[in-house]
Protein backbone atom coordinates (compact mmCIF):
# COMPACT_ATOMS: atom_id res chain seq x y z
CA UNK A 1 0.00 0.00 0.00
CA UNK A 2 1.59 3.78 -1.27
CA UNK A 3 1.15 5.70 1.73
CA UNK A 4 3.95 8.27 -0.05
CA UNK A 5 2.62 11.01 -1.94
CA UNK A 6 3.61 12.69 -5.38
CA UNK A 7 2.93 16.79 -4.49
CA UNK A 8 2.02 19.22 -7.34
CA UNK A 9 2.16 22.64 -6.13
CA UNK A 10 1.78 25.63 -8.71
CA UNK A 11 2.96 29.39 -7.24
CA UNK A 12 2.24 31.01 -10.44
CA UNK A 13 0.92 30.41 -13.91
CA UNK A 14 -2.24 28.82 -13.36
CA UNK A 15 -4.98 31.77 -13.07
CA UNK A 16 -3.01 34.36 -14.81
CA UNK A 17 -0.41 34.54 -17.45
CA UNK A 18 3.08 35.63 -16.51
CA UNK A 19 4.85 34.24 -13.52
CA UNK A 20 4.94 30.38 -14.34
CA UNK A 21 6.43 28.61 -11.26
CA UNK A 22 5.43 25.21 -10.08
CA UNK A 23 7.03 22.62 -7.87
CA UNK A 24 7.04 19.14 -7.59
CA UNK A 25 7.70 17.43 -4.27
CA UNK A 26 8.21 13.60 -3.14
CA UNK A 27 8.88 13.07 0.58
CA UNK A 28 11.76 15.03 1.45
CA UNK A 29 12.38 16.53 -2.48
CA UNK A 30 11.56 19.37 -3.94
CA UNK A 31 12.03 20.57 -7.58
CA UNK A 32 10.89 23.52 -9.24
CA UNK A 33 9.90 23.87 -13.22
CA UNK A 34 10.30 27.42 -14.37
CA UNK A 35 10.85 30.61 -12.64
CA UNK A 36 9.28 33.55 -14.08
CA UNK A 37 8.08 37.01 -13.54
CA UNK A 38 5.19 39.05 -15.12
CA UNK A 39 4.94 43.00 -16.22
CA UNK A 40 2.34 45.31 -14.37
CA UNK A 41 -0.63 46.39 -14.69
CA UNK A 42 -0.92 50.40 -15.02
CA UNK A 43 -2.48 50.66 -11.74
CA UNK A 44 0.46 49.18 -10.20
CA UNK A 45 2.28 52.50 -9.55
CA UNK A 46 5.99 52.35 -9.44
CA UNK A 47 6.07 48.37 -9.31
CA UNK A 48 8.12 47.40 -12.57
CA UNK A 49 8.04 43.41 -11.93
CA UNK A 50 5.67 41.07 -10.12
CA UNK A 51 7.28 37.71 -9.46
CA UNK A 52 5.58 34.49 -7.78
CA UNK A 53 5.33 34.67 -3.90
CA UNK A 54 7.98 31.89 -2.91
CA UNK A 55 7.12 31.71 0.62
CA UNK A 56 6.43 27.90 0.49
CA UNK A 57 10.22 27.18 -1.00
CA UNK A 58 11.75 29.39 1.25
CA UNK A 59 9.78 27.40 4.15
CA UNK A 60 11.27 24.24 2.81
CA UNK A 61 14.36 25.39 1.37
CA UNK A 62 16.79 22.89 2.65
CA UNK A 63 14.70 20.22 0.61
CA UNK A 64 14.47 22.08 -2.49
CA UNK A 65 17.11 20.52 -4.70
CA UNK A 66 17.07 22.97 -8.30
CA UNK A 67 15.09 24.91 -10.72
CA UNK A 68 15.10 23.21 -13.97
CA UNK A 69 14.15 25.97 -16.85
CA UNK A 70 12.26 25.50 -19.83
CA UNK A 71 13.27 28.24 -22.35
CA UNK A 72 14.15 31.71 -22.33
CA UNK A 73 11.14 33.79 -21.90
CA UNK A 74 10.66 36.53 -19.43
CA UNK A 75 7.56 34.37 -17.93
CA UNK A 76 9.85 31.17 -17.03
CA UNK A 77 13.19 33.09 -16.22
CA UNK A 78 12.49 36.63 -14.91
CA UNK A 79 11.71 35.68 -11.23
CA UNK A 80 14.93 33.79 -10.88
CA UNK A 81 17.60 36.86 -9.54
CA UNK A 82 14.55 36.69 -6.84
CA UNK A 83 14.06 33.16 -6.10
CA UNK A 84 17.80 32.59 -6.30
CA UNK A 85 18.34 35.61 -3.79
CA UNK A 86 16.50 33.69 -0.84
CA UNK A 87 17.25 30.00 -2.16
CA UNK A 88 20.68 28.96 -3.25
CA UNK A 89 20.15 26.00 -5.79
CA UNK A 90 21.58 24.85 -8.93
CA UNK A 91 19.91 26.11 -12.07
CA UNK A 92 19.14 23.48 -15.21
CA UNK A 93 18.65 24.54 -18.89
CA UNK A 94 19.41 24.68 -21.92
CA UNK A 95 22.58 26.03 -23.75
CA UNK A 96 20.56 28.75 -25.32
CA UNK A 97 18.50 29.61 -22.25
CA UNK A 98 21.34 29.23 -20.06
CA UNK A 99 23.02 32.32 -22.06
CA UNK A 100 19.83 34.48 -21.37
CA UNK A 101 20.61 33.50 -17.74
CA UNK A 102 23.79 34.71 -17.39
CA UNK A 103 23.09 37.88 -18.45
CA UNK A 104 20.33 38.29 -15.91
CA UNK A 105 22.46 36.98 -12.96
CA UNK A 106 25.21 38.67 -13.87
CA UNK A 107 22.88 42.12 -14.16
CA UNK A 108 22.18 41.28 -10.43
CA UNK A 109 25.67 40.01 -9.63
CA UNK A 110 24.62 36.72 -8.73
CA UNK A 111 26.62 34.70 -11.89
CA UNK A 112 29.31 33.77 -9.74
CA UNK A 113 27.30 32.35 -6.65
CA UNK A 114 25.00 30.07 -9.00
CA UNK A 115 25.39 26.98 -10.43
CA UNK A 116 24.47 26.76 -13.67
CA UNK A 117 24.01 23.00 -15.17
CA UNK A 118 23.22 22.77 -19.65
CA UNK A 119 20.78 20.18 -20.20
CA UNK A 120 20.28 19.05 -23.47
CA UNK A 121 16.82 16.55 -25.46
CA UNK A 122 17.37 12.90 -24.70
CA UNK A 123 19.91 13.52 -22.14
CA UNK A 124 18.61 11.96 -19.14
CA UNK A 125 19.29 13.31 -15.78
CA UNK A 126 18.79 12.58 -11.96
CA UNK A 127 17.94 15.21 -9.08
CA UNK A 128 16.95 13.02 -5.67
CA UNK A 129 14.38 10.53 -6.33
CA UNK A 130 13.43 12.37 -10.02
CA UNK A 131 14.70 11.43 -13.59
CA UNK A 132 14.42 13.76 -15.83
CA UNK A 133 14.59 13.86 -19.50
CA UNK A 134 13.95 17.06 -21.35
CA UNK A 135 12.23 16.46 -24.95
CA UNK A 136 12.34 18.57 -28.06
CA UNK A 137 9.46 21.22 -28.14
CA UNK A 138 9.11 23.93 -30.98
CA UNK A 139 7.95 27.41 -30.09
CA UNK A 140 8.60 31.06 -30.74
CA UNK A 141 12.31 30.72 -29.31
CA UNK A 142 14.69 28.54 -29.78
CA UNK A 143 16.45 25.40 -28.00
CA UNK A 144 12.81 24.93 -25.66
CA UNK A 145 11.88 21.81 -23.87
CA UNK A 146 9.09 19.64 -22.34
CA UNK A 147 10.32 17.67 -19.24
CA UNK A 148 9.20 14.23 -18.74
CA UNK A 149 9.95 13.38 -15.17
CA UNK A 150 10.11 9.89 -13.81
CA UNK A 151 8.96 9.71 -10.18
CA UNK A 152 8.39 7.18 -8.02
CA UNK A 153 4.61 7.71 -8.04
CA UNK A 154 4.53 7.87 -11.77
CA UNK A 155 5.65 9.56 -15.06
CA UNK A 156 4.77 13.35 -14.86
CA UNK A 157 5.10 15.46 -18.13
CA UNK A 158 5.16 19.15 -18.15
CA UNK A 159 5.22 20.53 -21.76
CA UNK A 160 6.56 23.95 -20.67
CA UNK A 161 5.28 26.67 -23.78
CA UNK A 162 4.86 25.34 -27.04
CA UNK A 163 3.69 24.27 -30.45
CA UNK A 164 3.94 21.55 -32.73
CA UNK A 165 5.98 23.06 -35.81
CA UNK A 166 7.24 20.04 -37.87
CA UNK A 167 9.94 22.42 -40.00
CA UNK A 168 11.09 24.34 -37.86
CA UNK A 169 13.78 26.87 -39.39
CA UNK A 170 16.44 24.93 -36.88
CA UNK A 171 15.45 21.64 -38.27
CA UNK A 172 15.13 20.90 -34.70
CA UNK A 173 11.88 19.45 -34.77
CA UNK A 174 9.02 18.92 -32.35
CA UNK A 175 9.99 15.34 -31.09
CA UNK A 176 6.36 13.67 -31.29
CA UNK A 177 8.28 10.36 -31.21
CA UNK A 178 9.34 10.59 -27.88
CA UNK A 179 6.03 11.98 -26.51
CA UNK A 180 4.23 8.87 -27.84
CA UNK A 181 7.33 6.54 -26.53
CA UNK A 182 6.38 7.99 -22.71
CA UNK A 183 2.33 7.38 -23.87
CA UNK A 184 2.50 3.68 -24.63
CA UNK A 185 4.33 3.33 -21.48
CA UNK A 186 2.35 4.94 -19.45
CA UNK A 187 2.03 8.54 -17.90
CA UNK A 188 0.73 9.90 -14.41
CA UNK A 189 0.16 13.05 -15.66
CA UNK A 190 0.15 15.62 -18.48
CA UNK A 191 0.30 19.19 -17.47
CA UNK A 192 -0.51 20.99 -20.65
CA UNK A 193 0.48 25.14 -21.97
CA UNK A 194 -3.54 26.59 -22.30
CA UNK A 195 -2.65 29.70 -23.81
CA UNK A 196 -4.17 29.18 -27.40
CA UNK A 197 -6.74 27.25 -25.89
CA UNK A 198 -9.75 29.48 -27.30
CA UNK A 199 -7.80 29.37 -31.16
CA UNK A 200 -9.02 26.34 -33.06
CA UNK A 201 -7.20 24.58 -35.66
CA UNK A 202 -2.97 24.96 -36.02
CA UNK A 203 -0.91 27.43 -35.33
CA UNK A 204 1.07 27.98 -38.32
CA UNK A 205 4.75 27.01 -38.73
CA UNK A 206 7.19 29.98 -38.48
CA UNK A 207 8.30 29.51 -41.93
CA UNK A 208 4.23 30.59 -43.07
CA UNK A 209 5.34 34.26 -42.31
CA UNK A 210 8.14 34.09 -45.13
CA UNK A 211 6.19 34.43 -48.27
CA UNK A 212 4.21 37.77 -46.98
CA UNK A 213 7.38 39.03 -45.34
CA UNK A 214 9.44 38.97 -48.88
CA UNK A 215 6.89 40.85 -50.64
CA UNK A 216 6.52 43.51 -48.00
CA UNK A 217 10.76 43.45 -48.76
CA UNK A 218 10.22 43.55 -52.07
CA UNK A 219 7.99 46.53 -52.30
CA UNK A 220 10.27 48.66 -49.50
CA UNK A 221 11.03 51.53 -51.42
CA UNK A 222 13.25 52.98 -48.94
CA UNK A 223 14.36 52.29 -45.62
CA UNK A 224 12.46 49.00 -43.94
CA UNK A 225 12.37 48.97 -40.07
CA UNK A 226 11.55 45.27 -38.64
CA UNK A 227 10.12 45.30 -35.17
CA UNK A 228 9.64 41.98 -33.18
CA UNK A 229 10.00 40.11 -29.82
CA UNK A 230 13.63 40.26 -29.50
CA UNK A 231 13.15 36.85 -28.39
CA UNK A 232 11.63 35.83 -31.57
CA UNK A 233 15.25 34.32 -32.83
CA UNK A 234 13.54 32.34 -35.74
CA UNK A 235 11.82 35.79 -37.14
CA UNK A 236 15.43 37.35 -37.03
CA UNK A 237 17.09 35.10 -39.10
CA UNK A 238 14.13 35.19 -41.47
CA UNK A 239 14.52 39.09 -41.71
CA UNK A 240 18.53 38.53 -42.33
CA UNK A 241 18.16 36.68 -44.88
CA UNK A 242 15.42 38.39 -46.66
CA UNK A 243 17.69 41.72 -46.30
CA UNK A 244 20.96 39.69 -48.06
CA UNK A 245 18.43 38.42 -50.79
CA UNK A 246 17.12 42.02 -51.42
CA UNK A 247 20.56 43.47 -51.10
CA UNK A 248 20.31 45.12 -48.08
CA UNK A 249 22.49 46.32 -45.28
CA UNK A 250 21.07 45.45 -41.49
CA UNK A 251 21.59 47.73 -38.75
CA UNK A 252 20.71 46.66 -35.44
CA UNK A 253 19.25 49.40 -32.83
CA UNK A 254 17.49 48.25 -28.94
CA UNK A 255 19.57 47.21 -26.46
CA UNK A 256 17.58 43.53 -26.12
CA UNK A 257 18.05 43.26 -29.93
CA UNK A 258 21.70 43.64 -29.96
CA UNK A 259 21.60 41.35 -26.75
CA UNK A 260 19.56 38.35 -28.22
CA UNK A 261 21.25 38.86 -31.68
CA UNK A 262 24.42 38.41 -30.28
CA UNK A 263 23.56 35.48 -28.45
CA UNK A 264 22.08 33.50 -31.19
CA UNK A 265 25.30 34.67 -33.69
CA UNK A 266 27.75 33.10 -30.50
CA UNK A 267 25.56 29.97 -30.74
CA UNK A 268 25.08 29.35 -34.14
CA UNK A 269 20.71 29.83 -34.32
CA UNK A 270 21.58 33.06 -36.97
CA UNK A 271 23.71 32.48 -39.73
CA UNK A 272 25.29 35.83 -40.58
CA UNK A 273 27.29 36.34 -43.77
CA UNK A 274 30.15 38.35 -43.24
CA UNK A 275 29.42 42.66 -43.87
CA UNK A 276 25.55 41.76 -43.52
CA UNK A 277 25.63 43.53 -40.31
CA UNK A 278 26.56 47.40 -39.78
CA UNK A 279 26.85 49.64 -37.32
CA UNK A 280 24.36 52.33 -36.91
CA UNK A 281 26.74 54.66 -37.46
CA UNK A 282 26.98 53.66 -40.71
CA UNK A 283 23.97 54.05 -41.82
CA UNK A 284 24.37 57.55 -43.82
CA UNK A 285 26.61 55.45 -45.71
CA UNK A 286 24.10 53.82 -48.17
CA UNK A 287 21.26 54.22 -50.36
CA UNK A 288 18.08 54.47 -48.42
CA UNK A 289 16.47 51.26 -50.42
CA UNK A 290 19.38 49.07 -49.18
CA UNK A 291 18.88 49.07 -45.50
CA UNK A 292 17.31 46.97 -43.15
CA UNK A 293 16.98 48.32 -39.44
CA UNK A 294 16.43 46.03 -36.68
CA UNK A 295 15.08 47.68 -33.92
CA UNK A 296 12.95 46.84 -30.31
CA UNK A 297 9.96 48.37 -29.07
CA UNK A 298 7.36 46.54 -30.87
CA UNK A 299 4.93 46.68 -27.30
CA UNK A 300 5.11 50.50 -27.61
CA UNK A 301 7.05 50.70 -24.13
CA UNK A 302 7.33 54.40 -23.83
CA UNK A 303 11.71 54.89 -24.13
CA UNK A 304 12.03 51.92 -26.43
CA UNK A 305 13.96 52.15 -29.42
CA UNK A 306 11.10 52.15 -31.61
CA UNK A 307 9.15 54.47 -29.53
CA UNK A 308 11.42 56.85 -29.78
CA UNK A 309 12.31 56.52 -33.21
CA UNK A 310 8.16 57.27 -33.82
CA UNK A 311 9.04 60.53 -32.54
CA UNK A 312 12.01 61.50 -34.35
CA UNK A 313 14.07 61.45 -30.82
CA UNK A 314 16.90 58.39 -31.79
CA UNK A 315 20.50 59.22 -32.16
CA UNK A 316 20.58 56.80 -35.64
CA UNK A 317 17.07 55.46 -36.50
CA UNK A 318 15.14 58.33 -38.16
CA UNK A 319 11.80 57.47 -39.54
CA UNK A 320 10.70 59.61 -42.75
CA UNK A 321 8.41 59.70 -45.48
CA UNK A 322 8.25 56.57 -47.84
CA UNK A 323 9.63 54.38 -45.32
CA UNK A 324 8.14 51.26 -44.06
CA UNK A 325 8.00 50.08 -40.64
CA UNK A 326 7.07 46.07 -39.96
CA UNK A 327 5.61 45.36 -36.60
CA UNK A 328 5.78 41.64 -36.69
CA UNK A 329 4.08 40.55 -33.46
CA UNK A 330 1.32 40.16 -31.63
CA UNK A 331 -0.68 42.96 -29.69
CA UNK A 332 -0.37 41.67 -25.74
CA UNK A 333 -3.67 42.57 -24.24
CA UNK A 334 -3.54 45.87 -22.05
CA UNK A 335 -0.82 47.14 -24.46
CA UNK A 336 -2.99 48.09 -27.14
CA UNK A 337 -2.75 51.60 -26.31
CA UNK A 338 0.83 52.21 -26.10
CA UNK A 339 1.37 50.49 -29.37
CA UNK A 340 -1.42 52.08 -31.22
CA UNK A 341 0.18 55.54 -30.05
CA UNK A 342 3.68 54.41 -31.18
CA UNK A 343 1.27 53.24 -34.54
CA UNK A 344 -0.20 57.27 -34.79
CA UNK A 345 3.25 58.78 -34.44
CA UNK A 346 4.40 56.11 -37.71
CA UNK A 347 1.79 57.29 -39.64
CA UNK A 348 2.87 61.40 -38.79
CA UNK A 349 6.14 60.42 -40.14
CA UNK A 350 4.89 59.48 -43.02
CA UNK A 351 5.57 55.67 -43.17
CA UNK A 352 4.33 53.22 -44.10
CA UNK A 353 3.06 50.92 -41.38
CA UNK A 354 2.39 46.89 -41.52
CA UNK A 355 1.13 45.36 -38.04
CA UNK A 356 -0.77 42.48 -37.19
CA UNK A 357 -4.53 43.56 -37.66
CA UNK A 358 -5.39 40.91 -39.82
CA UNK A 359 -5.65 42.89 -43.45
CA UNK A 360 -1.53 42.68 -43.99
CA UNK A 361 -1.64 39.12 -44.69
CA UNK A 362 0.55 36.52 -42.26
CA UNK A 363 3.82 38.76 -41.07
CA UNK A 364 3.07 37.05 -37.27
CA UNK A 365 2.45 33.78 -36.05
CA UNK A 366 2.14 32.33 -32.37
CA UNK A 367 4.51 30.57 -30.49
CA UNK A 368 1.98 28.33 -28.76
CA UNK A 369 -0.36 25.84 -29.71
CA UNK A 370 -3.84 25.89 -31.20
CA UNK A 371 -6.88 23.17 -29.91
CA UNK A 372 -5.96 20.37 -32.48
CA UNK A 373 -2.27 20.49 -31.59
CA UNK A 374 -3.33 20.20 -27.71
CA UNK A 375 -5.70 17.20 -29.25
CA UNK A 376 -2.55 15.71 -30.95
CA UNK A 377 -0.67 15.84 -27.44
CA UNK A 378 -3.00 14.46 -25.12
CA UNK A 379 -3.80 11.60 -28.28
CA UNK A 380 -0.23 10.40 -27.78
CA UNK A 381 0.74 10.90 -24.37
CA UNK A 382 -2.96 9.62 -23.02
CA UNK A 383 -2.00 10.42 -19.02
CA UNK A 384 -4.28 8.85 -16.01
CA UNK A 385 -4.55 12.61 -15.15
CA UNK A 386 -4.55 16.09 -16.85
CA UNK A 387 -3.84 18.98 -15.54
CA UNK A 388 -3.85 22.59 -17.62
CA UNK A 389 -1.14 25.04 -16.89
CA UNK A 390 -0.36 28.92 -17.94
CA UNK A 391 -3.32 31.03 -18.13
CA UNK A 392 -6.37 32.45 -16.64
CA UNK A 393 -8.78 31.02 -15.26
CA UNK A 394 -11.03 30.17 -17.98
CA UNK A 395 -8.03 29.35 -20.16
CA UNK A 396 -7.81 26.47 -17.53
CA UNK A 397 -11.66 25.10 -17.26
CA UNK A 398 -12.10 25.09 -21.34
CA UNK A 399 -8.61 23.33 -21.80
CA UNK A 400 -9.60 20.81 -19.24
CA UNK A 401 -13.18 20.26 -20.91
CA UNK A 402 -11.05 19.46 -24.21
CA UNK A 403 -8.79 17.09 -22.54
CA UNK A 404 -11.82 15.19 -21.37
CA UNK A 405 -13.63 15.11 -25.33
CA UNK A 406 -10.68 13.13 -26.30
CA UNK A 407 -11.05 10.07 -24.50
CA UNK A 408 -7.77 10.00 -23.88
CA UNK A 409 -7.69 11.17 -20.12
CA UNK A 410 -9.19 9.66 -17.35
CA UNK A 411 -9.43 12.62 -14.89
CA UNK A 412 -9.03 16.12 -15.71
CA UNK A 413 -8.48 18.48 -13.06
CA UNK A 414 -8.34 22.08 -12.65
CA UNK A 415 -5.82 23.48 -9.97
CA UNK A 416 -4.72 27.30 -9.33
CA UNK A 417 -1.62 28.62 -7.47
CA UNK A 418 -1.09 27.50 -3.75
CA UNK A 419 -3.53 24.55 -4.49
CA UNK A 420 -1.19 21.17 -3.19
CA UNK A 421 -2.51 18.08 -5.65
CA UNK A 422 -1.39 15.14 -4.07
CA UNK A 423 -1.09 12.06 -6.78
CA UNK A 424 -0.67 8.27 -6.21
CA UNK A 425 -0.32 5.43 -8.96
CA UNK A 426 -4.04 5.33 -8.73
CA UNK A 427 -5.35 8.68 -7.35
CA UNK A 428 -5.38 12.40 -7.46
CA UNK A 429 -6.90 15.11 -5.11
CA UNK A 430 -6.03 18.37 -3.84
CA UNK A 431 -5.12 18.23 -0.22
CA UNK A 432 -4.21 21.55 1.37
CA UNK A 433 -3.11 25.08 0.35
CA UNK A 434 -0.11 27.06 0.67
CA UNK A 435 0.40 30.38 0.40
CA UNK A 436 0.51 31.80 -3.11
CA UNK A 437 0.30 34.90 -4.39
CA UNK A 438 2.38 37.76 -6.12
CA UNK A 439 5.05 39.54 -5.01
CA UNK A 440 5.96 43.46 -6.17
CA UNK A 441 9.25 44.42 -6.60
CA UNK A 442 10.20 47.81 -7.42
CA UNK A 443 12.88 49.00 -9.95
CA UNK A 444 14.61 45.70 -10.17
CA UNK A 445 15.79 44.83 -7.47
CA UNK A 446 15.13 42.02 -5.06
CA UNK A 447 15.35 44.49 -2.06
CA UNK A 448 12.55 47.02 -2.78
CA UNK A 449 9.86 44.08 -2.19
CA UNK A 450 6.74 45.70 -2.12
CA UNK A 451 4.80 43.38 -0.15
CA UNK A 452 1.21 44.99 -0.78
CA UNK A 453 0.32 48.04 -2.58
CA UNK A 454 -1.84 50.07 -0.21
CA UNK A 455 1.15 49.20 2.24
CA UNK A 456 3.69 50.22 -0.29
CA UNK A 457 2.30 53.90 -0.69
CA UNK A 458 1.87 54.44 2.39
CA UNK A 459 5.32 53.64 3.30
CA UNK A 460 6.63 55.46 0.25
CA UNK A 461 4.27 58.34 1.87
CA UNK A 462 5.29 57.78 5.39
CA UNK A 463 9.25 57.47 4.31
CA UNK A 464 9.94 59.00 1.56
CA UNK A 465 7.24 61.53 0.78
CA UNK A 466 5.34 62.71 -1.95
CA UNK A 467 5.90 65.08 -5.67
CA UNK A 468 3.09 66.36 -7.58
CA UNK A 469 4.86 67.63 -11.12
CA UNK A 470 1.16 70.04 -12.05
CA UNK A 471 2.06 70.66 -16.16
CA UNK A 472 -0.70 72.42 -17.85
CA UNK A 473 -0.51 71.89 -21.62
CA UNK A 474 -2.44 73.64 -24.08
CA UNK A 475 -4.00 70.29 -25.45
CA UNK A 476 -4.15 72.12 -29.41
CA UNK A 477 -0.36 73.21 -29.86
CA UNK A 478 1.18 70.81 -27.44
CA UNK A 479 2.78 73.83 -25.84
CA UNK A 480 3.09 74.53 -21.95
CA UNK A 481 0.84 77.23 -20.76
CA UNK A 482 2.52 78.20 -17.94
CA UNK A 483 5.44 77.37 -15.50
CA UNK A 484 5.31 74.29 -14.30
CA UNK A 485 4.31 73.95 -10.40
CA UNK A 486 6.20 71.38 -8.36
CA UNK A 487 4.60 70.38 -4.81
CA UNK A 488 6.71 68.22 -2.66
CA UNK A 489 5.26 67.13 0.60
CA UNK A 490 7.07 64.53 3.07
CA UNK A 491 10.67 66.15 2.69
CA UNK A 492 13.18 66.33 5.58
CA UNK A 493 16.37 68.77 4.96
CA UNK A 494 17.04 70.93 2.02
CA UNK A 495 14.39 72.45 -0.31
CA UNK A 496 15.18 71.42 -3.67
CA UNK A 497 11.57 72.14 -5.36
CA UNK A 498 13.15 75.05 -7.71
CA UNK A 499 15.98 72.55 -8.66
CA UNK A 500 12.87 70.12 -9.47
CA UNK A 501 11.01 72.83 -11.35
CA UNK A 502 14.20 73.27 -13.79
CA UNK A 503 14.05 69.59 -13.87
CA UNK A 504 10.77 69.72 -14.94
CA UNK A 505 11.49 72.66 -17.88
CA UNK A 506 14.31 70.71 -19.11
CA UNK A 507 12.67 67.58 -19.23
CA UNK A 508 9.94 69.31 -21.29
CA UNK A 509 12.23 71.16 -23.60
CA UNK A 510 14.00 67.84 -24.30
CA UNK A 511 10.37 67.11 -26.37
CA UNK A 512 9.28 67.78 -29.40
CA UNK A 513 6.11 69.39 -29.71
CA UNK A 514 4.68 65.70 -31.04
CA UNK A 515 5.79 63.91 -28.01
CA UNK A 516 4.46 66.71 -25.96
CA UNK A 517 1.13 65.44 -27.39
CA UNK A 518 1.77 62.21 -26.25
CA UNK A 519 1.29 62.55 -22.90
CA UNK A 520 2.47 58.78 -21.93
CA UNK A 521 5.76 59.73 -23.30
CA UNK A 522 5.62 63.46 -21.35
CA UNK A 523 4.70 62.03 -18.01
CA UNK A 524 7.70 58.90 -17.85
CA UNK A 525 10.22 61.64 -18.74
CA UNK A 526 9.05 63.38 -16.19
CA UNK A 527 8.98 60.96 -13.57
CA UNK A 528 12.76 59.22 -14.60
CA UNK A 529 14.46 62.89 -14.51
CA UNK A 530 12.89 64.09 -10.63
CA UNK A 531 13.43 60.52 -9.57
CA UNK A 532 16.84 60.75 -10.53
CA UNK A 533 17.48 64.23 -9.17
CA UNK A 534 15.39 63.66 -5.94
CA UNK A 535 17.45 60.33 -5.73
CA UNK A 536 20.74 62.20 -6.07
CA UNK A 537 20.08 65.61 -3.86
CA UNK A 538 18.40 63.78 -0.90
CA UNK A 539 19.21 59.87 -1.16
CA UNK A 540 15.05 59.11 -1.22
CA UNK A 541 12.89 57.42 -3.15
CA UNK A 542 9.35 59.38 -3.10
CA UNK A 543 6.08 58.62 -4.67
CA UNK A 544 6.40 60.86 -8.01
CA UNK A 545 3.32 61.41 -9.48
CA UNK A 546 3.31 64.13 -12.85
CA UNK A 547 -0.52 65.00 -13.35
CA UNK A 548 -1.04 66.71 -16.73
CA UNK A 549 -3.77 69.75 -17.22
CA UNK A 550 -5.26 70.25 -20.49
CA UNK A 551 -6.05 73.53 -21.52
Amino acid sequence: MQTNKLKIIPLGGLGEFGMNCLALEWEDHIIVIDAGLMFPESELLGVDIVVPDISYLVENKQRVRGIILTHGHEDHIGGLPWILSEIKVPVYATEFTLAYVEGKLEEHHMLDETELVEIAPKSKFSIGPFTIEPIRVTHSLVDCVALAIDTPAGVVIHTGDFKIDLSPLDNNAFDLHTFAEYGKRGVLALLQDSTNVERPGYTPSERAVRPRLDEIFSRAPKKLFFSCFSSSIYRIQIAMELARAHGRKVAIIGRSMVESTEIAQDLGYIDVPNGLIINPGQMKDYPVDQLLILISGTQGEPMSALSRAAVDNHKHARIEKGDTVVLSSRIIPGNEKGIFRVIDHLYRRDANVIYDDGSHGLIHVSGHGSQEEMRLMINLVRPKFFIPVHGDYRYLRRHAAIAMETGAVEHAIVIEDGDVLELTKDDARKADKVTAGRVLIDSGSSIDVVEDLVIRDRRILSEDGIVLAVLAINKRTGQVEQSPEVVMRGFGGADITEEARQTVLKSLDSLSGEQKSDYGMVKEKVRVDLKRLIQKQTGRRPLIMPVILEI
